[in-house]
């Protein structure tokens, strides 16, 4: 019974208060999860008044890891990820190898071991996908170019620190580790490929026969149609599969439960799965942020001020102009960079996983793991003010900076079409904003009527691929007059906006007018309200809906291209 009440009173605390201090901080405009870590500080050993069972609150934590690596397993998207590969793959391991090398300096030279250096480092290189995911959701940014370089990065952030929590405990014995030290005659190299034998037996084994045993085991659940049961069959694999893999394959559970999560993508109820066990991954993800919480000394922030600054720096500054650079350098515009490195100036979930991990290998030593995590929460806290600063620092630099100013107005291959392309591309042609599902199908019917357009597309890797194919396009964002003269707006016929970012389609119709008066317009709007809007505000004609929306506006665009063939 005692311990039964000591679960009770950690999880009541802990779920209680962090509803009060989640509900305060979304009031403040801050993420919430700064309110679950203040929760686990005040219920920790480090304040005064009630303290929480430490251990119980460990294990809570764990579930809530695997539940939060089954989420990012279920959402991950390798289609997703190859469409942003080109930027987000090597620009995010540059990112981190450079964030990781500054931490691991200043760590050094603070006195710790390099093993403790290096995992310091890591922690500060990755960002919080959580608190990306809802910072650019509430901006309206998830759907545009900026937001899925962002979030593609996040990713290939995830993947490798996936594959660090597999290769840091063999590596640790030679990190300086004196609690594991290798056992003489050990190599290196031969505990590493055990330990990615280990690692590979088990990925083969989940994607050989995992990904066709448990979709069909969903998928013998749904059909009882009992909605317990199928919510019960989703949190029982991930956790299980967790579980089977660090037991018998030595893997962790994060690794575990991450490819249970992909595998069960490979279902018809992958969508289902994933919002009916959302209630019990958030909460048990809330008692993860609330025992990293516990962990947190607040004294670090009085007896260790330049520490917590140094830290501070290096997520919010160091990483986010290494970042910035690595994405001008890639050749995509100021807007993009400063997107991209402040979606990146964080950290969150997995540095907390990996300062744990750390710890238990003795490797982190325990002032490190409260400077990270007070690096955490004024990073998380602040983070609103950085993404409300892109505006007016791109502004300030432009104004500022004729090296801004000449990377902002660089040429570009990309930017402008070919002197060799051909004439009937630059009058009377179609400008297509936009190549994505609905953008595709608008472009295959004009393709079967023979009539030219020209593309116009923010994402380079898509208009790289559209030139081989012999189809005209520019890379840039039509907001940018330059984009539009370069598709010879001033000449088109038709201006069609197949975009998802609505908020700007008001710029695009008002740049497109301006260069060319009588042109005619059709866009693409996600509901009837909204599309009011914009019917009000005279933008043209307004399609609304998903399913056959590209099929609607292609079919407009053919009649209305008619029409004017027609006339005199």
């Amino acid at each position: 019974m005692p311990h039964a009440e000591s679960l009770i009173t950690t999880v009541a605390a802990g779920l209680g208060l962090a509803l009060i201090l989640g509900s305060i901080a979304s009031r403040l405009k801050l993420p919430a999860l700064v309110g679950y870590l203040l929760a686990g500080i005040a219920i920790g050993p480090h304040t005064p008044g009630f303290v929480a069972d430490t251990s119980i609150a460990s294990q809570l934590a764990e579930i809530g890891v695997m539940l939060l690596m089954f989420g990012v397993g279920l959402h991950f998207s390798l289609k997703d990820l190859l469409a942003v590969r080109k930027i987000a793959l090597p620009g995010a391991v540059a990112q981190i190898a450079a964030a990781t090398v500054l931490a691991l300096g200043v760590a050094m030279w603070w006195g710790w071991s390099l093993g403790g250096a290096l995992v310091f480092g890591l922690c500060l290189s990755v960002a919080s996908t959580v608190v990306l995911l809802k910072a650019l959701e509430n901006r309206g940014l998830l759907d545009t170019m900026n937001g899925r370089i962002a979030v593609g990065w996040l990713v290939v952030e995830d993947l490798a620190m996936v594959l660090v929590l597999v290769l840091l405990p063999p590596l640790g014995a030679w990190l300086g580790n004196a609690e594991t030290a290798p056992t003489p005659g050990t190599s290196l190299w031969r505990t590493l490929l055990g330990t990615l034998a280990q690692v590979a037996a088990f990925i083969a084994l989940m994607l050989i026969v995992g990904r066709r045993v448990f979709p069909w085991v969903l998928w013998q659940v749904a059909r009882t149609g009992s909605r317990e049961l199928f919510t019960l069959c989703v949190i029982a694999a991930a956790v299980s599969i967790a579980y089977v893999s660090s037991s018998l394959f030595g893997v962790s559970f994060a690794l575990g439960a991450f490819f249970a999560g992909m595998v069960m993508r490979e279902s018809e109820f992958s969508h289902r799965a994933a919002e009916e066990s959302l209630p019990l991954r958030d909460a048990f993800a809330v008692l993860f942020f609330v025992s990293v919480g516990m962990l947190f000394d607040p004294r670090v922030l009085v007896e260790q001020p330049l520490q917590v600054l140094a830290v501070v720096g290096i997520i919010m500054v160091g990483k986010s102009l290494a970042a910035a650079a690595l994405v001008l350098a890639f050749g995509y515009p100021l807007n993009t960079a400063l997107t991209v490195s402040a979606s990146l100036a964080q950290i969150g979930e997995f540095s907390f996983i990996l300062a744990g991990l750390g710890a238990a290998l003795g490797m982190l030593p325990v002032e490190g793991q409260s400077l990270i995590l007070a690096g955490a929460l004024i990073s998380i806290a602040l983070n609103p003010l950085v993404f409300a600063g892109i505006e007016p620092i791109q502004r300030w630099v432009l104004e500022h900076s004729e090296l801004a100013r000449k990377l902002h107005s660089r040429d570009d291959p990309l930017a402008e079409l070919p002197m060799t392309t051909d004439r009937k591309y630059l009058s009377k042609q179609v400008v297509l904003v936009g190549y994505g599902r609905v953008g595709r199908r608008i472009a295959s019917a004009l393709d079967a009527h023979g009539i030219p357009y020209v593309v116009a597309e923010q994402n380079r890797e898509l208009v790289e691929k559209l030139r081989e194919a012999g189809i005209p396009a520019v890379s840039g964002n039509a907001t940018d007059p330059a984009v539009l003269i370069q598709a010879h707006i001033a000449d088109a016929s038709l201006l069609v906006i197949a975009t998802p970012e609505t908020v700007e389609v008001r710029q695009m119709i008002e740049t497109a007018r301006t260069l060319n008066p009588g042109i005619e317009t059709l866009v693409r709007s996600h509901n009837d309200e909204e599309a009011a809007l914009l019917q009000k505000e005279l933008v043209g004609r307004v399609f609304v809906g998903e399913t056959e929306l590209g099929d609607s506006m292609a079919r407009h665009t053919l009649e209305r291209l008619a029409a004017r063939n027609r006339a005199p």
